[in-house]
């Protein structure tokens, strides 16, 4: 199965700043590159990867996404495309959007459960969220649970922009305490222009983690959202928190076990393809499984 990754971080201490990875010894001060990813992924049936911004300081982002957006311009690394890191809270946003252009620039996040859960309701974030839509550019939301219903209200405020929800809506698998998170995902997928990312949510679980663990995540998103607009990400190297790329592969392909091969098709690249508007790279990242 072809398989796109929408959730690839790569980490250079050497070249950017990550202050957030103070408080993870598993990453911090760590080179994830692709190198070290395709050695995390080997056997996995990745195709290609999305980029995903890892939340540098503000005044490195755009040094970032060119750095990565100029790797992506290359087909032998294998990477669809990136995903840069704005700020639609500033009033310079159409600024940072011509900074930013390129061909290999397919959206944008803003890293928001670690924010005020008030920061995207301001009129002003919602007009240039707005603004991704029409320049045909994708915005991807991280949010916590409590922080859906405003991730719904923007979704609502932009209706011609194409949305991605992280990590499921980041669920505290590791309490077991889902009912809160599966009311709000079911309010929030009633947007249609919204997708969902299966992406990374090995790192919110705890202890002994099988695919039972995560199979009441994976299976309420599949219900909320259906089998067209799903999407896969990897989220590593931050899944590393808990497992390795390779146990997160597996445990999901153990609870997709019984999915046809066009429901997997749809999961694993084809939504991606139609979402981020992916064309091919030409090489594969990682190789067959």
């Amino acid at each position: 199965m072809d398989r796109i990754d929408t959730h690839l971080h790569l980490i250079d201490p050497q070249r950017f700043s990550y202050d957030w990875t103070a408080g993870f010894p598993a990453l911090a001060g760590r080179n994830f590159r692709l190198a070290e990813y395709r050695e995390a992924a080997a056997g996995c049936g990745v195709s290609q990867a999305v980029f995903m911004e890892v939340d540098v300081p503000e005044n490195e982002s755009i040094g970032e996404a060119a750095f990565f957006c100029g790797l992506a311009e290359d087909p032998s690394n294998g990477l669809s495309g990136v995903i840069a890191a704005c700020r639609p809270e500033r009033e310079d946003f159409a600024a940072q959007l011509e900074a930013l252009a390129h061909p290999k620039l397919l959206g944008f996040r803003r890293v928001l459960h670690t924010q005020p859960d008030e920061l995207s309701t301001s009129a002003l974030f919602r007009e240039n969220v707005a603004r991704l839509g029409e320049a045909n550019l994708t915005f991807d939301l991280c949010l916590l649970p409590r922080q859906l219903a405003n991730g719904a209200a923007l979704i609502d405020a932009c209706p011609g922009t194409r949305f991605i929800l992280d990590h499921c809506g980041v669920p505290d698998i590791a309490s077991g305490d889902l009912a809160f998170w599966r009311d709000q995902l079911r309010e929030i997928s009633l947007r249609p222009h919204l997708a969902c990312k299966i992406s990374g949510i090995i790192a919110y679980a705890a202890g002994d983690i099988t695919a039972e663990t995560l199979r009441p995540v994976v299976e309420h998103v599949i219900d909320c959202f259906g089998w067209e607009r799903v999407v896969w990400g990897s989220d590593w190297p931050v899944c590393n928190l808990t497992r390795d790329f390779a146990t997160w592969s597996r445990l999901l392909d153990e609870i997709l076990a019984g999915c046809s091969g066009a429901e997997l098709a749809r999961f694993y690249h084809l939504n991606a393809r139609r979402i981020y508007q992916i064309e091919d790279a030409g090489e594969a990242v990682c190789g067959p499984p």
